[in-house]
């Protein structure tokens, strides 16, 4: 029995030794110069977590500093250390392969020695960033600081920092209203209208259903928000439809003349801007779904594409 022990033991500390073998030499911190004051959002990470990180928008100064401090007793031997800013695309039937739109880089220090804590300026001026972050079904658009220290013979020492890009649309000038017919000849005939076809993220969807003719023993009504997300392109196209939201407006058997109001806030529903194209990579389109069950749970339904935008909170 004593013998186990002493060899677990060892074991142990061989084990403790190999860790601290390939433990980096130093630590790396990555902060915003305004990072205090700037808002913070909620970014769900690829292990599940949510963090709370900066908000930034097109066309913002980006400016902070890096700081690297090795550990205690150690130096840090490298061939120069450098900052990229990165705005990568992430498709997930092709994991682990980046697509980058947007890539800029400046170097922090030549190569040489560390003994001790030091810190690097940085500044990016008037950052394109086109795109949203987006973290969807089959895709990820995300944005990233990338520190990398380079060094010979061993692997080089990255640290990441995430930060989110959102960006708001004016009022659209032009907003046209939704109005259709439709039907089964000589069993059910309607006419909904919706007030626009434009919406941004905290409206309001309001609107009516008029029946003009019911044959059909209807039981109840109601109105879908979904979500289509369409990744890739030909073959390797993958087409996600999310139910966001069921509303119900309806629930007994209408009579012929009747009209039922529609009112639906949006701001409950966890819903991004309309992506038409984004990077020939992905986009993400938005439906109201009106959905009629009869009395024998059959559905009828007609779909209509809405445009979502993000409109500047004041």
């Amino acid at each position: 029995m004593l013998g186990k022990l002493l060899i677990q033991d060892s074991t142990k500390a061989s084990w403790n030794y190999l860790v601290g073998a390939f433990k980096p030499p130093c630590n790396i911190f990555i902060s915003f110069a305004d990072g205090r004051s700037r808002k913070q959002v909620p970014l769900k990470k690829e292990n599940g977590k949510t963090v709370m990180v900066a908000l930034f928008q097109s066309q913002e100064n980006i400016v902070g500093e890096v700081v690297i401090e090795p550990i205690q007793g150690k130096k840090v031997e490298h061939n120069g250390v450098k900052i990229e800013l990165l705005g990568q695309i992430e498709l997930y039937f092709d994991r682990g392969n980046f697509y980058d739109f947007t890539s800029l880089v400046r170097e922090l220090d030549v190569p040489g020695e560390l003994y001790e804590r030091k810190t690097y300026p940085f500044e990016f001026s008037t950052v394109e960033m086109p795109y949203e972050s987006y973290n969807g079904v089959n895709v990820r658009l995300r944005y990233i600081l990338k520190v990398t220290i380079s060094r010979n013979y061993v692997s080089n020492i990255v640290e990441y920092q995430d930060f989110v890009v959102r960006n708001y649309t004016p009022p659209p000038s032009i907003n046209n209203s939704i109005k259709m017919e439709v039907g089964i000849e000589d069993c059910l005939h309607i006419e909904f209208e919706y007030s626009k076809s434009k919406y941004h993220l905290k409206d309001v969807i309001i609107g009516k259903i008029y029946f003009l003719l019911v044959r059909i023993k209807l039981k109840n009504m109601e109105l879908e928000i979904r979500r289509r997300e369409s990744t890739g392109s030909g073959p390797n196209t993958y087409v996600e439809t999310e139910t966001l939201a069921k509303f119900e407006l309806m629930d007994g058997a209408p009579v012929r003349g009747e009209s039922i109001p529609i009112r639906l806030f949006l701001s409950p529903y966890e819903l991004t801007p309309t992506y038409r194209n984004i990077n020939n990579k992905f986009c993400v389109k938005y439906y109201l779904n009106l959905v009629l069950v009869d009395e024998e749970d059959r559905r009828y339904f007609k779909q209509q594409e809405i445009t979502v935008y993000r409109l500047l909170e004041t």
